[in-house]
């Protein structure tokens, strides 16, 4: 029954999460107002909302899971390499036994990119 958990990221202003998603991961705009945009790569999705007061309280780590995770690393680092997370900016095997890597904004919202082995 159920399908898609869709998080909403909140920024102080909307073009700063547009720049990380968009420009920095590849999503595309799905949908856009005033202070909303709906952003979507491949099955994940986003909801990008200005809210100052919000943004300033909730600064959150997701993570999205990828079939392909030297590929995804490669277009990331060639596309965006200055987003790369300071304590994990190569792929690695993590003590769990997932492959990752993570991504960091500058308001500090991360995205964790993993790879269960098969």
């Amino acid at each position: 029954m159920l399908k898609n958990l869709i998080p909403k990221i909140f920024y102080n202003k909307l073009h700063e999460g547009l720049d990380f998603f968009v420009r920095g991961l590849g999503f595309e705009v799905l949908y856009q107002d005033a202070s909303l945009a709906v952003v979507a790569r491949d099955g994940a999705k986003a909801y990008i909302v200005e809210s100052p007061e919000y943004a300033a309280k909730d600064r959150p780590e997701l993570a999205i899971e990828t079939d392909d995770i030297d590929a995804l690393f490669r277009e990331i680092e060639s596309r965006a390499a200055e987003l790369l997370h300071p304590n994990c900016k190569t792929v690695s095997l993590r003590p769990w036994g997932a492959r990752e890597f993570a991504v960091l904004d500058p308001t500090t919202v991360c995205v964790v990119f993993r790879q269960w082995p098969t």
